[in-house]
């Protein structure tokens, strides 16, 4: 016999209580206090976060940033919140640049990072200053 001591039953209650909450859209606040583990299991759970940034965007984000881009999740800076999607899951701007898109703003309140440059620590990439957002 085995000196293991499993009990299955909790780790599947575990598991359901995990992934109950897959494919939802988690509002939070990005302001240092949340483990940045947590946003990235949550993303990897397939959770789309909308997180209202309070502070400088690159520093709170990078300890998390890469995390989601290397899992193939997406991030985008719009209007004061970070969105962040899960893989599969496309942030899609092209409204934004519609020139009767409502506000006057066109693009610029969105900058998005879809991966395609580098990002070293410390700047995510999801603040870009650019103003064509689907370029990146």
């Amino acid at each position: 016999m085995s000196d293991w001591d499993l009990d299955l039953r909790d780790a599947e209650e575990k598991m359901d209580e995990a992934f109950a909450a897959a494919g939802d859209v988690v509002l939070g606040v990005l302001d240092g206090t949340t483990d940045p583990e947590e946003w990235v299991r949550s993303v990897d759970y397939g959770n789309t976060l909308v997180l209202s940034i309070e502070g400088d965007l690159n520093e709170l984000a990078a300890p998390f940033a890469r995390d989601v881009k290397e899992m193939d999740g997406e991030l985008m800076h719009f209007r004061g919140f970070l969105v962040v999607t899960p893989p599969g899951v496309s942030i899609e701007a092209d409204r934004l640049s519609d020139s009767g898109g409502g506000d006057g703003r066109g693009d610029r309140g969105a900058d998005r990072d879809d991966g395609a440059s580098d990002a070293d620590e410390e700047d995510t990439g999801a603040d870009r200053s650019d103003t064509d957002a689907g370029q990146n």
